[in-house]
């Protein structure tokens, strides 16, 4: 069981840092079911799926190594990462058979995963007026193998998952010491 849940962990991670990329990788991993496990998404039909997921994909692949499309994704991903965090850990639960009861709660954990990551990251691009094009090349390359490892090395994944959160909140607190030493007012 212990094994599931980290699994459902490095999905949702996946899904803190893209939203439609991992979500196109579970459907083409499990191309004989494709997205039969998915919530919501197995009821829309298979090709509608794959091809918004392939174009948001590609807009998230290409417009996160320019500045607008950085803003524009930031501002999308902040409102739907929980959702496909929730999507993403119900999945791999029903993928890898988690016995787990009820499985909302893995979907409210992996949505609260998936938030906490792309908030760190929101604040990482307003703090530094935009992120890095390695560190978008990094994250790109990060979500694929949260997913891959969620299914194949659901240890790894769930272990980098936490290191992930654990990162994220060293970040808030570093930045809670940068604010309030900006905002003390020197005396003169």
């Amino acid at each position: 069981m212990l094994i599931g849940l980290l699994a459902t962990l490095s999905a949702s991670a996946a899904a803190g840092m893209r939203i439609a990329l991992p979500l196109l990788v579970i459907g083409l991993i499990r191309y004989d079911e494709l997205w039969s496990n998915v919530p919501i998404l197995s009821k829309i039909h298979p090709q509608i799926v794959i091809a918004i997921l392939t174009s948001w994909s590609l807009f998230e692949l290409f417009g996160s190594k320019k500045l607008l499309g950085q803003r524009i994704l930031q501002i999308i991903q902040l409102i739907f990462s929980p959702i496909a965090g929730g999507i993403m850990g119900m999945s791999v639960a029903k993928i890898v058979r988690l016995e787990f009861t009820p499985l909302w709660i893995i979907a409210v954990v992996g949505g609260v995963l998936a938030l906490v990551i792309k908030l760190v990251n929101v604040g990482w691009f307003f703090r530094l007026r935009g992120i890095p094009i390695w560190v978008t090349f990094l994250e790109d390359i990060l979500s694929i193998f949260l997913v891959l490892w969620a299914l194949e090395a659901p240890e790894q994944g769930g272990i980098i998952a936490m290191l992930l959160l654990w990162i994220a909140l060293r970040s808030s607190s570093a930045w809670r010491n940068w604010y309030l030493e900006k905002k003390v007012p020197t005396k003169e």
